[in-house]
């Protein structure tokens, strides 16, 4: 073996190796990918000068080879590629120059078809984090090329022989750190091999055996590609999930390169819609799990793959983040998404309806924090809603309807569509709906524009405030079910979009159209000299003693009274809005308010005989007589029940509430 030089590696500081050892990255294992990408290049750099004709050697099984030596204490990454003369190692090993990929590419340009990884940074100076000793076999592609052998023992200084090999191609050996040793154990290069490089375009091999075995489907034309291969790798990538919503596809080539999949997941209210779940790759090799500076943070629930080469990835985070070719990718993943969800409500109403629980999250978060994505999708925000189509006047059949309906008579395409939709969005209720409709804000706006102007009614449990929401529907006043973990959100953020425009929640205040006057309540007794309605107030005032509770009477409308509710509990929206997000901002749970208002009915039967009751009591002089403590208890009883479409009642609320219904039974069946 002839030496052909020896001397010091040219760097721009002291000593690297140090620097590369403790603080290049903090895991040691990135040094893998590194060098197996180093591998992959130049296989793909063979391919470009055989392309332009420069090389006329065969390009049949390119393959790098992984070998570990446990006795001797190395391990070793061979490929069969372009190779490298001595020069060429005194250029690009010895003066550190950190990647030969962007001179490359100048040069072959034209063959860009062949992604060239070369991307990150220090590349296969890395090889010293883990090694004491790194050695470097090559040969060059070139005719009459004479073998090197490279080596440098984790000092400034290196060693250049000539070397006996005969293949073309190139060996790096690592002579481990004593404390690096794991990487002389197969499972672990495996599961390394399956993190970083399971995707690549070059078959690598451990004992013989392919260990990456992934096609890397974002590459592929989406013509090429079926919904079982879609599904296929989403398992693949996040085995034990549930099936995926639906996927955006995406490919570009101007004003960057980008490739990927992403998927829309089901959401969970218990979800971290902050983290990342995105793997971010670099021509096909794997760079990290969380992409939260390139891509909208509204969209950092979406699973899936973005490839570029265009990211930088030897940069800080919030370099990165200012970064203008980071920005247009964002904008660019955020148009494509939007484009995909208005492509799906125009071509398949039902999968859009059917997703909306999940999907909803996504454009409703990302229309608070895009502009663009917001005007992109604006028109295509639903709500569910108490409106029966049927009511309304057909339209044109150029002209989308107001509502979308989802029905479920037999035979009907949307039966399961709707069953879906009410396990999802009430998986604690058995209120099986006739028939779901879906409308947009505007359409809402402009159906209710006569009975009552620039008003919202909504509703955000549809099990608790059930009662409230029946009310509104008897007399003809439609509802949004706002129900949603963002919704409370949202619902500020319209507010501001839709300035002229006030919501109400269906318990927050009852509405001039679901109230009338009850001209009997309002006739003086001669005897007590008082009005019905008084006598109710004063009842519940002296039953209740509950000094922070405002007692209201009203009559509301209904065409069969036994039917509304005898009484409700209201809360102002703007008082119940700033409890709630103090304790947001406070981190604790949202108590509810002593302050707050009761309305009892005054057209109720049960009112009018409770009053009946408790003037019995009175005109006998029996402060204390049973039907006295009888009507008592059931204004408890009364107020409980109205109480409970707010909060659950706690251990001694609930011990006297069914103390009381016990009393209450028993005295009601002596009589």
């Amino acid at each position: 073996m002839t030496m052909l030089e020896q001397g010091t590696i040219s760097i721009h500081t002291e000593n690297i190796f140090p620097i590369i050892k403790k603080s290049l990255y903090s895991d040691h294992e990135i040094f893998l990918r590194e060098l197996v990408s180093n591998a992959v290049d130049a296989i793909q750099k063979l391919k470009m000068v055989s392309h332009a004709g420069e090389f006329s050697g065969g390009l049949d099984g390119p393959e790098i080879k992984i070998s570990i030596d446990k006795d001797n204490k190395t391990l070793s990454i061979s490929d069969n590629g372009i190779g490298m003369t001595a020069e060429e190692v005194k250029k690009y090993i010895n003066q550190v120059a950190f990647s030969s990929a962007e001179e490359f590419i100048q040069k072959y340009k034209s063959d860009g078809d062949q992604p060239i990884i070369g991307h990150f940074g220090l590349g296969f100076y890395s090889s010293f984090m883990v090694a004491q000793k790194v050695e470097i076999d090559t040969l060059s592609y070139k005719e009459e090329s004479q073998a090197v052998h490279w080596s440098c023992d984790g000092s400034p200084t290196f060693v250049l022989e000539d070397s006996s090999r005969t293949d073309r191609g190139t060996t790096i050996t690592l002579t481990l750190q004593e404390e690096e040793l794991e990487y002389l154990e197969a499972s672990r290069i495996r599961q390394l091999v399956k993190t970083y490089c399971d995707f690549m375009p070059v078959a690598i091999k451990l004992d013989g055996e392919q260990i990456n075995k992934q096609k890397a489907l974002w590459r592929e034309s989406p013509r090429n590609l079926k919904k079982e291969d879609y599904l296929e790798f989403y398992r693949y990538l996040y085995p034990f999930q549930e099936e995926p919503l639906l996927w955006v596809h995406l490919n570009t080539d101007y004003p960057f390169l980008l490739n990927g999949i992403l998927y829309f997941p089901k959401l969970k209210p218990e979800v971290d819609v902050s983290q990342g779940n995105i793997k971010l790759f670099c021509n096909q090799v794997f760079v990290s799990d969380h992409c939260e500076e390139i891509i909208p943070k509204f969209l950092l629930p979406m699973r899936g793959v973005i490839d570029s080469p265009d990211i930088p990835l030897n940069v800080s985070r919030s370099a990165l983040q200012m970064d203008r070719t980071v920005r247009k990718i964002a904008d660019f993943v955020a148009k494509k998404v939007g484009d995909r969800l208005n492509e799906l409500y125009r071509d398949n109403r039902s999968e859009y309806i059917l997703c909306w629980q999940d999907l909803g999250t996504f454009v409703k978060f990302g229309s608070m924090n895009d502009e663009k994505f917001k005007k992109q999708l604006e028109d295509i925000l639903i709500y569910r809603t108490t409106f029966q189509a049927e009511k309304q006047e057909s339209k044109g059949s150029e002209e989308p309807p107001a509502t979308v309906q989802v029905q479920t008579q037999e035979g009907d395409v949307w039966q399961d569509v709707t069953s879906a939709i009410e396990e999802q969005e009430n998986p604690k209720s058995k209120i099986q709906n006739p028939k779901s409709e879906y409308t947009t804000l505007k359409e809402y706006l402009e159906r209710n524009q006569k009975r009552h102007e620039n008003r919202v009614f909504y509703c955000t449990d549809e099990v608790a405030q059930a009662t409230y929401v029946e009310l509104h529907k008897r007399q003809g006043l439609e509802v949004l079910f706002m129900d949603s973990f963002i919704d409370s959100h949202f619902i500020s953020f319209l507010e501001r979009e839709y300035k002229d425009v006030q919501f109400s929640r269906v318990d927050s205040e009852l509405d001039q159209n679901l109230v009338e006057q009850d001209k009997a309540a309002e006739i003086v007794d001669p005897k007590t000299n008082k009005t019905r309605s008084e006598l109710i107030k004063e009842l519940f005032e002296k039953s209740l003693n509950k000094p922070k509770l405002t007692i209201r009477t009203e009559a509301l409308k209904s065409d069969d009274p036994q039917g509304t509710p005898p009484a409700m509990v209201l809360l102002p929206e703007f008082l119940r809005r700033m409890r709630e997000m103090t304790a947001l901002l406070q981190q604790q749970a949202v108590q509810f308010p002593e302050e707050h208002t009761l309305v009892v009915n005054t057209t109720h039967p049960l009112i009018q005989n409770l009053v009946s009751l408790s003037q019995g009591s009175i005109l006998q002089g029996e402060g204390t007589s049973p039907s006295g403590e009888l009507a008592n208890l059931i204004c408890h009883h009364v107020y409980d029940l109205a109480l409970m479409a707010h909060k659950a009642l706690d251990a001694e609320g609930m011990k006297a509430f069914v103390a009381r219904s016990n009393q209450v039974l028993t005295r009601l069946t002596a009589n």
